[in-house]
């Protein structure tokens, strides 16, 4: 006789709380805020806010808070595509100087030629993209570091600005090109204002809003978004997968280009003309606002919203300093002290958040 195994009897798991290992353990829900690349900086661009409502009363007034706004928006416009291209994982030193030579070429093709100012516009977007899309493709065809190639653009960029502007006009600012065919259509566009409540706004901080929430949306809900991330924190793991890295990277470059394109137009018709040598010290802004927004310059890291809230504390320390009636020469001491310090809490946050 054969005999059967009885069956194994398995006792009901026991009820009450599981251990759970450091694996599936979850981190507190403040700590995953914290985590989040913008939250920083909001909280200090809170601070600062109510540091200048209290130390500058003229910043209580809508008209003070208008012009904060617009200065922030000048700053921020430019800061969101040089945010995306440090998640991307590069970054642009040439982006300062290339505001002043999309609004000198647009200038000087008008009024040189005696054109209707949008053909200048129109040119001066062509060469703004070409000299985005000539630092993405050097980078990628010669591996040599974003820092380099963008500053040898910024150092050609400098010295054409300067010296074509002389040869051209003979002199260091373009000349006026106010009452040139389609300069209020441009200047409508570019450079408009309006008023709400009593209180002057310029048309740039809605751009400005406008183009943080496309970028928003471009990073969380595209391809294109994954590919950014995707290539700023590992391009060899990118590439395997089949990202498109020369692509994705040089498409960055270019935002970097329409970015200095728009911002260029925005003084030209907001001033009527441009000197040839401003713009030099700005790509440092627009990086400082993007690193306090939470970008990490390693890349593969950061948010569009984030650098609105940097570029937001640039525009108030800017002018909060003037309404509290101090010396603005320390405007770059509270720069270089913002900067010190979001790079440290982001430093802090990150490690704290991936802590097991």
């Amino acid at each position: 006789m054969t005999q059967q195994a009885a069956p194994a009897v398995t006792s009901p798991p026991a009820s009450g709380p599981q251990k759970t290992d450091g694996r599936t353990s979850q981190h507190p829900v403040w700590l995953r805020l914290l985590a989040r690349p913008e939250v920083g900086v909001f909280l200090g661009a809170a601070a600062v806010f109510v540091f200048f409502l209290v130390a500058a009363p003229p910043v209580r007034q809508a008209d003070s808070m208008g012009t904060i706004l617009y200065q922030s928006s000048t700053i921020g416009l430019m800061a969101l595509p040089v945010a995306l291209l440090m998640i991307g994982g590069e970054f642009d030193l040439s982006s300062g100087v290339a505001v002043l030579t999309s609004a000198l070429t647009a200038s000087m093709v008008s009024y040189q030629l005696t054109m209707n100012v949008w053909v200048g516009v129109f040119v001066a977007l062509l060469v703004s993209l070409a000299i985005g899309a000539f630092n993405g493709w050097m980078i990628m065809r010669t591996g040599l570091p974003s820092f380099l190639v963008t500053l040898g653009t910024f150092l050609i960029l400098q010295g054409v600005n300067l010296a074509v502007t002389k040869l051209v006009t003979g002199n260091v600012a373009t000349n006026s090109i106010s009452d040139m065919d389609g300069f209020e259509q441009a200047k409508a566009v570019f450079s408009a204002s309006f008023t709400i409540g009593g209180v002057q706004v310029k048309s740039t901080i809605l751009y400005w809003l406008a183009f943080a929430a496309v970028a928003t949306w471009l990073l969380l809900r595209t391809k294109y978004g994954n590919w950014i991330f995707a290539v700023g924190g590992n391009k060899a793991s990118a590439r395997a997968v089949g990202v498109p890295v020369a692509f994705t990277k040089i498409t960055l470059f270019m935002g970097v280009g329409f970015g200095a394109w728009f911002v260029g137009m925005h003084q030209l018709f907001a001033f009527n003309t441009v000197q040839s040598g401003e713009g030099v010290g700005q790509e440092l802004i627009y990086i400082a606002a993007a690193v306090i927004g939470g970008c990490l310059l390693t890349g593969g890291y950061g948010s569009a919203i984030g650098p609105v809230f940097g570029a937001f504390m640039f525009g108030m320390v800017n002018q909060g300093i003037v309404y509290a009636g101090w010396n603005p020469d320390w405007f770059m001491a509270f720069l270089g002290v913002m900067l010190l310090g979001a790079t440290l809490v982001n430093l802090w946050v990150r490690r704290a958040a991936t802590r097991r």
